[in-house]
């Protein structure tokens, strides 16, 4: 197996057990047995837990926005551009193995010790407001409703997460069509 193979199964693996189980609950060994990649050439690929979250949450994120964007772009209309966020985001709340937004999660769990995990969770955070002020931009409004716009997505995020229902996707999205009806 060559490293690029070996990476993306270790990558496949983590993601599917860091997500679903937690970080802090997952080991190496854990990682080596659903991956199939000895724990040798685990170590020489990450060498350290560490390194493979960083780049667990990476791919995730290029993974996660494309997807967004994706869903997002199919609307010809820009400001339901803006809307359509909130519509992708309760169909990710609907998915069976949602757990919560991997980045707040991680955040959670690492954020206060590891700089390379809360540099990764802020890269996303960052990016993904990026992406609402240019759907906001897009469709001539003003930059102030991009700040509300993100908190009532992340909002949706956190509680979808801790109720597991998508129901908070919802709510947001009736906020978010308030706020631009004021505009």
């Amino acid at each position: 197996m060559d490293s690029a193979t070996a990476r993306e199964q270790a990558l496949d693996a983590a993601e599917s057990l860091f997500y679903g189980r937690g970080i802090q609950s997952v080991g190496m060994d854990d990682i080596r047995g659903a991956s199939g990649v000895s724990l040798k050439r685990l170590y020489q690929l990450f060498p350290a837990k560490e390194q493979l979250v960083e780049a667990y949450l990476e791919r995730r994120d290029v993974r996660w926005r494309g997807r967004l964007a994706e869903y997002v772009e199919r609307q010809a209309d820009p400001e339901r551009r803006i809307l359509a966020v909130f519509d992708w985001l309760e169909e990710w709340f609907g998915e069976a193995d949602f757990r919560g937004c991997a980045w707040i999660n991680s955040y959670g769990e690492l954020g206060a010790r590891s700089e390379r995990v809360a540099g990764q969770v802020r890269a996303h955070k960052r990016a993904f407001r990026e992406y609402l002020a240019s759907l906001v931009a897009g469709a001539g409004l003003p930059d102030a409703l991009t700040g509300p716009l993100f908190l009532l997505a992340e909002g949706a995020m956190v509680t979808a997460g801790i109720t597991g229902s998508a129901r908070p996707a919802a709510e947001a999205r009736e906020a978010a069509r308030s706020l631009l009806a004021v505009r």
